[in-house]
């Protein structure tokens, strides 16, 4: 009974190897189990016992001193990101991932991160704000309020009517923006005269006889007009001043112009 129990197991066995789909089943479970084995006990194995290295430090360098420094270590460097505003000078690798020191696998990637240096921003129109708008303004872009000048104008009282650097003009962060303020048209007496395009001999002598002193004195290059010449002043013509007040001066005199750096180094 045992004999043709374990004869009939077999004959099913045998007939069920035969059958195609069968077949195909065992010769790709067969294949699957011998990846399982080689990744297991070759691949695996070969790829955990690598080498492993410590990482170098490479902070301070510049960027190609970097890349050589981490290829000569056969490691992979890749530039990150570049930040503005950071201690070190602009093109110096600041911070590096993994860190020095770390123990990474040979190849590994190593980003860098680089200093832009300072950042840059442009100085913001502030011509026809307050006082407190502008500092507002500079303020929310990484800039300060610097001197403000008070000046009597034709222009509203308390409103900015000149900016120390024109809008657009390319600052260091953290650098000052001066600005003048209108106090109105006064309220003196004595009518400030005109005295753009007269000599500044001629002009002192306008405001000493209008009871007027000149004030402060600015000296700008002109390849047009005679040295000498007044070129702008403050408060304009038509305000109002007491005796003794004083007008201040743009005068201009003889030399080269220079081009204007574009980012004023702070005094």
């Amino acid at each position: 009974m045992l004999k043709i129990c374990a004869i009939d197991i077999f004959d099913a066995m045998k007939k069920l190897l035969e059958n195609k789909l069968v077949k195909k089943a065992l010769i790709i479970f067969g294949i699957l189990v011998t990846l399982v084995l080689i990744f297991n006990y070759i691949l695996f194995p070969i790829y955990v016992s690598g080498s492993e290295v410590n990482v170098p430090n490479v902070v301070g360098m510049t960027e190609s001193e970097a890349f050589q420094t981490l290829k000569d270590e056969d490691f992979n460097p890749s530039i990150a990101d570049t930040s503005f505003g950071v201690s070190l000078p602009p093109g110096r690798i600041f911070l590096q991932k993994p860190e020095a020191g770390k123990i990474v696998k040979e190849g590994r990637t190593i980003y860098l991160f680089i200093s832009g240096g300072d950042q840059i921003i442009s100085v913001p129109l502030l011509k026809g704000k307050s006082v407190r708008d502008s500092r507002l303004s500079l303020e929310r872009i990484g800039l300060k309020l610097g001197k403000i000048d008070e000046v009597a104008s034709t222009q509203p009282k308390d409103m900015v009517f000149d900016q120390e650097f024109a809008e657009g003009t390319k600052l260091r962060k953290g650098q000052s923006v001066g600005i003048s303020v209108s106090i109105g048209s006064g309220t003196g007496n004595i009518m400030v005269p005109d005295l753009i395009g007269k000599s500044l001999t001629e002009a002192s002598r306008i405001l000493k006889d209008s009871m007027l002193v000149v004030g402060k004195v600015n000296y700008q290059i002109s390849s047009t007009l005679l040295p000498n010449t007044v070129l702008d002043q403050y408060p304009a013509p038509g305000n109002k001043l007491n005796s003794g007040n004083s007008v201040d001066l743009f005068i201009t005199k003889e030399g080269s112009i220079q081009e204007r750096p574009e980012i004023p180094q702070e005094n």
